[in-house]
């Protein structure tokens, strides 16, 4: 829907979609998964400038058939195996030829106890910065 009726240049979202990001990557680190280098890079300069990191996760196209489905167009689960993986390339099947990343912020939404002084203990609205930031540095003219 928003690429048909917007036209977006790229497209970003942010889901705590899978408790697997913390099983990969801890609490520390955001999980990113792109099918484009270039707004990648964007995402992990923005992450570290304003010390909210991401990691850059794989998207194997072999990983694609754990979300085949016998009864239907595809699952939106592939199992246990690879789960923030698999969910991430359920999301990229509804992307059609646009810079796309997803953030899987399971891992660093809620901090308790904080470890970062400028971030409380609770929700951390991790992302806010990271994008007021990629928006500064790479599309405000």
């Amino acid at each position: 829907y928003c690429q048909e009726r917007f036209k977006p240049k790229f497209m970003i979202d942010l889901a705590t979609l899978t408790g697997a990001i913390i099983i990969s990557l801890g609490h520390d680190l955001g999980g990113l998964f792109s099918n484009n280098d270039g707004l990648s890079e964007k995402l992990l300069a923005a992450g570290k400038a304003e010390r909210e990191p991401l990691w850059r996760m794989p998207m194997p196209a072999a990983y694609e058939k754990q979300i085949e489905s016998p009864i239907a167009d595809l699952k939106n689960i592939g199992g246990r195996p690879a789960g923030s993986i698999t969910a991430a390339l359920f999301l990229q099947k509804f992307v059609n030829g646009v810079p796309w990343a997803h953030l899987d912020i399971a891992s660093v939404a809620w901090r308790k106890p904080s470890t970062d002084p400028t971030v409380p203990d609770g929700a951390v609205g991790f992302g806010v910065r990271l994008l007021n930031r990629l928006v500064a540095d790479a599309y405000e003219a």
